[in-house]
Parts: C-alpha cells; sequence; structure tokens
C-alpha cells in the first residue's frame, strides 16, 4: 500500500486523533436561586386570599401545593359533586366555606384570586366571570376547549387588566430553566427538530377513575356539569372520567401534549402557534366507550424547526423532550437534562472516495493532511465534556408554579405563561385532534383565527 493511501478503518484513527477522549458526565444538582418567589418572607398584610374552583385530584394537588407557598391562604373551595368539598379541607386541614356555585364565590370581597381547576369545558364561562369579578386566575391546562374560546378568555384577561396564569408547571421548574440556559447559550448550535413525548401504561394513565359509591344525582350537581355541554341523561363515568370525551375534554392532546408544547415553548422562546399539524393514531386499547384515541402522534411545522410529539397509553415510556442540534443534543427526562456535544471536528471524507482511482485517493489524503494537522499531543484541547444537571430529591415544581403566580398578584408583573403563552399551547393542541378527527392536515389560520383544513 501506497504511503499516502489510507484504509476506511485508518480513515477512522485519522479523524479519532484530532480530539482526545471526551471526559466522563458527571451530574450536577441545580439548586433553586436563593431569591426566588417561594422561599420570601410574607408581610402578614401582603397575604393573599384565593378560592379554589374545583377540587378534584387535580384541585386537591394544588391546594396541597399552596400550603409550601407563603402568604396564601385559602378561603373558601367549590366543586360540583359534594364529597370533594371535605376532600378540600382534609387537604389544607382548615374549615372553609364550601359551595357547588363558584358565582358566590367570585361574590366576596375577601377573595383576591381564584384557582380554576375545572373540566376543560368550563375554563372559558369561570375564568371569564372572574374577571369580571376583579379577581386574579390561576387556570389548569389546557387553557381552553375550543379556539374561540381561548381567544375569549384572552380577551376578558386583557380588558380586565388580570393577572392569568395557565398551570403546566415545568414553565416554572428549575430543570427546565436549566435547559432553556443551555438552549439560549448556542451550544447546540442550530436546532431544526425536536422530539417529545409522554406515555403510560396503566388502567389510571388511561383515566378510568374508580366512580365513588356514593354518586348520584343528590351528590352531584349534574345540570351545572352540563353547562356548556350537549344535555345528556345522569352518567357518572361522563363526570369523573370526563378527559375520555370531546363534550368536557381535549384527551391526550390536551391533557398530556399540552405539557411537551408548553415547556418546548418555555425552553426555545417560541410564544408562537404551529403553521400547520398533521396526526396519526388510534384507539387500541381502550374502547371504553371513550371519543379519544389512545394512541396520537403529531407533527407540527413552525418557521423555524419541526417537532414531533407523541402519546401513547399502551406502554409505559415515559417522557422525553430532545432537542437535536446541529452541534449537540439536550434530552430532558425525568428528573435530569443532559447535553451531549455532537463531534464537529474536520473528517476525511472515508466512504466515496473508494469509487476513484487509487492515485486521486492518495491525492486527497495527502492534502487533507495537510489542511488538516493533527495537533500536538500539548496543543491538544479536551473534549466538550457530556454534562448532566438533575433536580434536588424529591424536587416538584407545582409550588413554583404557584409561588409565580401568587407573587404576580401582590407585584402586578407579569408571569411567563399567561394568556398569549397559554393559548398558543393550547391551540397547538387543538390542531393535533383536529388533524386527528378529520384525517387532514390541520392549518393555522392567523387571519381569521380559525384552524382549516390543509
Amino acid at each position: 500500500m501506497s504511503q499516502g493511501s489510507l484504509t476506511r478503518r485508518e480513515f477512522i484513527r485519522v479523524g479519532a486523533g484530532a480530539m482526545t477522549a471526551t471526559t466522563a458526565a458527571k451530574v450536577t444538582i441545580i439548586e433553586p436561586n436563593p431569591g426566588f418567589a417561594r422561599t420570601r418572607a410574607v408581610a402578614p398584610s401582603d397575604t393573599v386570599r384565593f378560592a379554589s374552583i374545583g377540587t378534584g385530584v387535580r384541585g386537591c394537588e394544588l391546594l396541597e401545593a399552596s400550603l409550601r407557598v407563603p402568604g396564601v391562604e385559602c378561603v373558601a373551595v367549590c366543586d360540583l359533586y359534594d364529597p370533594r368539598h371535605d376532600a378540600a379541607r382534609e387537604t389544607i386541614k382548615k374549615d372553609v366555606p364550601a359551595t357547588r356555585d363558584y358565582r358566590s364565590i367570585l361574590d366576596r370581597k375577601d377573595v383576591d384570586a381564584v384557582i380554576v381547576a375545572t373540566m376543560d369545558h368550563q375554563h372559558r364561562k369561570v375564568v371569564v366571570d372572574a374577571c369580571a369579578a376583579g379577581k386574579d386566575v390561576y387556570c389548569e391546562k389546557p387553557m381552553s376547549h375550543t379556539v374561540e374560546e381561548g381567544f375569549a378568555m384572552m380577551d376578558a384577561v386583557q380588558n380586565g387588566n388580570r393577572i392569568l396564569q395557565i398551570g403546566s408547571q415545568g414553565v416554572s421548574s428549575i430543570l427546565y430553566a436549566k435547559a432553556k440556559e443551555i438552549f439560549d447559550s448556542g451550544k447546540l448550535g442550530g436546532v431544526f427538530m425536536i422530539e417529545a413525548y409522554s406515555d403510560r401504561n396503566n388502567a389510571s394513565g388511561a383515566w378510568v377513575y374508580p366512580i365513588p359509591p356514593d354518586a348520584s344525582e343528590q351528590t352531584i350537581d349534574w345540570n351545572a356539569f352540563l353547562d356548556g355541554a350537549p344535555k345528556r341523561p345522569f352518567d357518572p363515568v361522563r363526570f369523573f372520567r370526563w378527559r375520555c370525551f370531546a363534550d368536557y375534554g381535549e384527551g391526550l392532546a390536551g391533557d398530556l401534549f399540552v405539557h411537551l408544547i408548553s415547556g418546548i415553548h418555555f425552553i426555545t422562546g417560541t410564544n408562537m402557534i404551529a403553521h400547520r399539524a398533521q396526526s396519526t393514531g388510534g384507539l387500541f386499547r381502550w374502547k371504553d366507550g371513550r371519543d379519544f384515541p389512545d394512541l396520537i402522534e403529531t407533527f407540527y411545522d413552525y418557521a423555524n424547526f419541526r417537532m414531533v410529539l407523541r402519546c401513547n397509553l399502551n406502554n409505559d415510556g415515559g417522557g422525553l423532550l430532545a432537542f437535536y442540534g446541529t452541534k449537540g443534543t439536550m434530552t430532558v427526562k425525568d428528573s435530569t437534562v443532559t447535553f451531549k456535544p455532537q463531534d464537529t471536528h474536520p473528517q476525511p471524507e472515508g466512504y466515496s472516495i473508494y469509487g476513484w482511482p487509487a492515485k486521486l485517493r492518495e491525492e486527497y489524503v495527502k492534502k487533507w493532511r495537510e489542511e488538516n494537522p493533527l495537533p500536538a499531543p500539548l496543543d491538544s484541547h479536551a473534549e466538550e465534556a457530556v454534562e448532566t444537571f438533575a433536580t434536588p430529591p424529591g424536587y416538584d415544581p407545582v409550588p413554583d408554579h404557584q409561588a409565580h403566580f401568587f407573587n404576580a398578584v401582590r407585584s402586578r408583573k407579569p408571569v411567563v405563561e399567561n394568556e398569549v403563552f397559554g393559548n398558543n399551547a393550547a391551540i397547538g393542541c387543538h390542531l393535533a385532534n383536529f388533524a386527528y378527527f378529520n384525517k387532514t392536515v390541520a392549518l393555522w389560520d392567523p387571519n381569521s383565527k380559525k384552524i382549516v383544513k390543509g
């Protein structure tokens, strides 16, 4: 073999010689900002008094989280199912007034803000009424049940000069803040593809919740539940498993896609609506009369990148956000965010030249070596290491998210996940469902503010 010629295996060695071995990854624990809202002392005169409208499982989780936020006090609760009144009182360990009628709470002068944890189809009316009553609102995701309702909610918030925060808690997570820091640093290079999924594999994850034995028209205000939805005979399955039905919820898109979209929008600074979406999926396993699929995958087109989301109720794949850049890959999974650099050192072409005559190959190798000399051992710099960051054991972003809201109520400073951010994320969910159910490309028309067929 000529001295100037290289085999394919030797080409690999040449490329590898241009860099040193990547150092082993280490895990760095992310510490919360010591000046963060949840850690600040609050004067008694600045106490925010709030009421919870909706005290089901999510409503009680939010109540429990509020106990870890200084300077807030729950003064009333509301739910259409009477036993949930006691569940709320047990959560906050306090005997507060309870009602089925949320309007009576909005009439109270001692209520500064409300948490809205109702079914999706009632978000609009409660938020609009709360804004009209001068209350600030923390509303669970997704913000809206339809595109039109989302814009009506935006108008109510802005016309009433209210604070609205939507409840995708990842936006306030110290983990997502670290991911955003890495993204904004430019270390990923150009990011043109983003992938995310949220999968689970059990009855609870598929919203097949048990029906309480005392569920009846005496313990549930069925007519109030149907406000904003088609009239139907009493059916406790629809009340307790409402996410399964299009009359009240948005299925996997509204329950899980919204978290993925909100997280991606926050990390990338993309506060906009996707141009178009295409969905596939199906109802394969949970055939219990529900309207929504148990598997959905949606491809989104944004101006500067493409995004694919998946939710699958038939396998416990967990959750992942992955950002694929020209210089590196960043993944957010469980309680960690990991950055892995790409090898962007110059590499000789080691495949196509084997269709060249030997003389041309040797000339190419010689020229490449002259233009890309190997660094001297002492001049070699360490390759950028894989970095992994993790939240402290037991970290929960929900109190952080609530602290941001309650602090904004005091300061009147804007929140990140406001009515515009929340509406953009919710429309992403509506795009996914529109594409799936209509078996078409869903296009966002910004002029008419409608989803149209592609």
